[in-house]
């Protein structure tokens, strides 16, 4: 009869402790999330999701029956937007920080917090597109210059085909360096310049030191 007992009890505490797994395994996996967002997955935790309640993102994580969610064959939450500006969000999410890689645009990461309705995310891209915008507004327009040498001839029709954005700066006479036929054909250095947009072009943007003696000796002429 003891031994009856004895297994009984056993058996008990076995049923007890497996059921006690279960439920902590449970629990365990709601605390998890899986979204797969454009083709991509990203595991977070629901806590993450909740950081704003007014988000879509905690509508959710909280199976809100007004959002028309749908799951795949994995079980994570189909979203169909752009996985790239997506991390950005979730980290923002995570620790309150918004960390963009150079390739990423400001206006990008903002489309999707507008989408997921991150009121705290969509304020703090706009300050920082206006942060943006405000700095190259203040960037002096810079300039390319070059020096022609050309012949009397050609000087009418350098100066007309002058064309990607090149403009005439000034015309230097040189005076004659040769005889074309019966004719002393006058020669003169044109200067011309051009508005350096791309600050990588690599190219010095101030005038030479020959420009500007160019430039000197025509503003004397």
């Amino acid at each position: 009869m003891a031994e009856n007992n004895s297994e009984a009890s056993g058996s008990v505490h076995r049923r007890c402790t497996a059921h006690s797994q279960e439920r902590n395994s449970s629990a365990a996996a709601s605390k998890w999330i899986r979204l797969n967002v454009g083709g991509t997955y990203f595991l977070t935790t629901r806590q993450t999701l909740c950081r704003d309640p007014k988000s879509f993102l905690y509508r959710l994580s909280q199976a809100d029956p007004e959002l028309d969610s749908d799951k795949d064959e994995t079980g994570a939450y189909l979203i169909d937007r752009d996985p790239t500006y997506f991390g950005p969000v979730l980290n923002y999410l995570r620790h309150g920080k918004l960390v963009l890689n150079k390739d990423l645009a400001e206006e990008g990461v903002l489309e999707e917090a507008e989408f997921y309705n991150i009121t705290s995310l969509i304020k703090l891209i706009k300050d920082k597109i206006r942060e943006r915008d405000c700095k190259t507004s203040q960037v002096p327009v810079k300039h390319v210059y070059r020096v022609l040498q050309c012949q009397e001839e050609e000087l009418t029709q350098m100066v007309s085909t002058m064309s990607d954005g090149w403009k005439f700066e000034q015309l230097v006479s040189i005076g004659s360096s040769y005889n074309y036929g019966n004719e002393d054909q006058a020669e003169f250095l044109c200067v011309v310049s051009k508005e350096l947009h791309n600050q990588s072009y690599g190219t010095n943007s101030e005038p030479s030191e020959k420009a500007k003696i160019l430039q000197e000796r025509g503003s004397r002429m």
